[in-house]
């Protein structure tokens, strides 16, 4: 497909030497749709198609690890020194192991440094077993306070009722599905049909990958991880909207022409805006995992590492989905309406009538002809350059004889 549009348009005859071979980055820049990325499409529905059952079965099989505000509980937070030095997340597990007789859902360091804190969650605690697990955890550890010197106030504790997480999540999926219909509404109205369908289908791909990302690597699901999940979904919508509006552009008053079928003309639109993709991506995607680095590498588990982790997901999906799946999709559904496909066959018999042309040309040729051809060139030019000599005359001798005027006498 990306060899005939080639063809077509760069308006080479059989004798013309063949171009150099370009290389990528050239035809990144270049966007004349040397990439066929329709013509490839059933491998992409492949790759997509395998992604999403891996996510699901993620979630089906895995879960979520899901934080204290989605499943209530009791958080206790005390300093990472003590007197004795930094004090570990372990440490602190086995200390309220032997208050309570056994271990706590998680305990982790946040932050770096003399401000780091070790939290501990666990299931919801009364409170005296809440003042058991705080005295056993400063006899043990002896955390140091503001003023460096231990002290039992360092460690605080808080409860969260799993009430509040389930009015977060319901908020969320509010928010997500008047999105959706508003996103469906708009791009049916500027666009068409088909391209809101395959937009809103690439949105659900862009969520159900996020969420398989963050069910296999086992991050915890906050309150931020929401958050960060809808802020992805209009950068996804974005790269589409981008790529549809090249692809309406192209295809507008294609059934009355020959020249490319719609599948071409959105290959060359996929094209034309893929290296405005790419660094959208690259400048978008820096940041992002600048904060996934100092998130959770330098400063522990916390919001910034939910926030990073769902939006570098998030965005990668969704650049994929806007080249790879939404366009391709839009051009298999636009190809079940018959005026597409009978567009599709006059391009294919104009082309193979010119081909049958160049054919029959190739054949009358006779190299003979070719040759007295040249022949005959030769004498034109050869008479036309004697004629451009001057013809060489031999000169006059002077006339002998008396000279005029009258007879002396």
């Amino acid at each position: 497909m990306a060899d005939e549009t080639t063809t077509e348009t760069s308006g080479a005859t059989p004798a013309a030497k063949p171009a150099k071979k370009e290389g990528v980055f050239h035809r990144l820049y270049v966007g004349t749709g040397a990439f066929d990325i329709v013509g490839k499409r059933k491998r992409w529905y492949l790759f997509f198609a395998v992604l999403v059952l891996v996510c699901i079965a993620s979630i089906g099989i895995k879960g979520f690890n899901l934080g204290i505000e989605f499943e209530g509980g009791t958080q206790i937070q005390m300093p990472a020194r003590g007197v004795s030095g930094e004090i570990t997340a372990d440490a602190v597990k086995d200390a309220f192991a032997d208050a309570l007789g056994e271990q706590p859902d998680s305990a982790q360091t946040v932050g770096v440094g003399d401000a780091a804190t070790i939290e501990v969650r666990s299931d919801t605690l009364d409170a005296d077993q809440v003042a058991q697990v705080k005295q056993t955890l400063f006899d043990e550890l002896q955390p140091l306070g503001a003023n460096g010197q231990p002290s039992a106030q360092a460690i605080s504790d808080s409860a969260v009722s799993a009430s509040w997480g389930q009015e977060i999540s319901q908020q969320a999926l509010i928010a997500l599905a008047v999105f959706m219909v508003l996103v469906t509404v708009f791009l049916a109205i500027y666009f068409e049909k088909w391209m809101a369908v395959t937009a809103l289908i690439a949105l659900i791909h862009d969520i159900l990958v996020t969420a398989g990302v963050y069910s296999l690597v086992g991050f915890e699901v906050t309150p931020a991880t929401v958050i960060g999940l809808l802020t992805i979904l209009g950068f996804s919508l974005y790269d589409t909207v981008v790529v549809f509006d090249k692809v309406k552009e192209n295809t507008r008053g294609i059934l009355g022409l020959t020249r490319r079928t719609y599948a071409e003309a959105a290959n060359l639109a996929l094209n034309q805006t893929l290296m405005r993709s790419i660094n959208t991506a690259v400048i978008a995607l820096l940041p992002v995992l600048g904060l996934l680095v100092v998130g959770y590498i330098l400063l522990g588990s916390g919001t910034l590492q939910d926030l990073a982790l769902v939006q570098l997901a998030g965005m990668l999906a969704g650049v994929l989905s806007s080249v790879l799946l939404a366009t391709p999709m839009l051009v298999d559904f636009k190809m079940r309406d018959p005026k597409y496909k009978q567009q599709a066959e006059r391009v294919r018999n104009r082309r193979a009538s010119q081909a049958r042309k160049a054919a029959e040309r190739d054949a009358d040729f006779d190299p003979a002809d070719d040759e007295s051809l040249d022949a005959e060139l030769r004498k034109e030019k050869a008479y036309a350059a004697a004629a451009s000599v001057p013809a060489r005359t031999q000169k006059q001798q002077p006339r002998r004889g008396r000279p005029s005027g009258k007879r002396k006498r």
